[in-house]
């Protein structure tokens, strides 16, 4: 079965929202490429609804269902990273030590390039150990936005 998927225009560039009917799968900004079938379904229109709403300002949590495509040790900092709160950063040594891999701050920043859902699973969210903003997939200026934007900062 194919995904589908929908491009959308956004304030902050495209934004390729892919689904398989029940679930999101894949988001992507900017660039965005598919093989899959290009059609609007009711999931994809919902998440780009509360996508919009948080690029507003006004939606701090997503409702939409997600499904999580990775290995189990990237699903295990993919759902630590959806338990930082709104506004809020952590480090990748925080992420690692939180699932109980405290070495592991390398394959966390690895695992948050190859995350599927940004902003979603918001690995926008993780910063260096001083404070810097560390690799982003989509561009450290992209980071920074989506962190002032949580903070109320235009």
């Amino acid at each position: 079965m194919t995904n589908d998927f929908y491009i959308f225009e956004t304030k902050f560039g495209l934004l390729k929202i892919e689904s398989d009917g029940e679930y999101i799968t894949t988001i992507e900004f900017n660039n965005p490429t598919s093989n899959n079938q290009y059609r609007l379904n009711d999931t994809i229109k919902s998440a780009f609804v509360e996508l919009n709403e948080f690029f507003d300002g006004k939606r701090k949590y997503f409702s939409f269902p997600i499904k999580l495509n990775g290995t189990e040790f990237q699903k295990s900092v993919w759902n630590e990273l959806m338990k930082i709160p709104y506004g809020e950063t952590r480090t990748y040594k925080d992420i690692a030590i939180s699932i109980g891999n405290p070495k592991a701050c390398r394959a966390v920043g690895l695992a948050n390039n190859k995350n599927p859902l940004p902003i979603v699973v918001p690995c926008h969210r993780v910063i260096g150990s001083k404070g810097a903003l560390t690799g982003y997939a989509y561009g450290l200026n992209m980071k920074e936005i989506l962190l002032k934007l949580e903070k109320g900062m235009k």
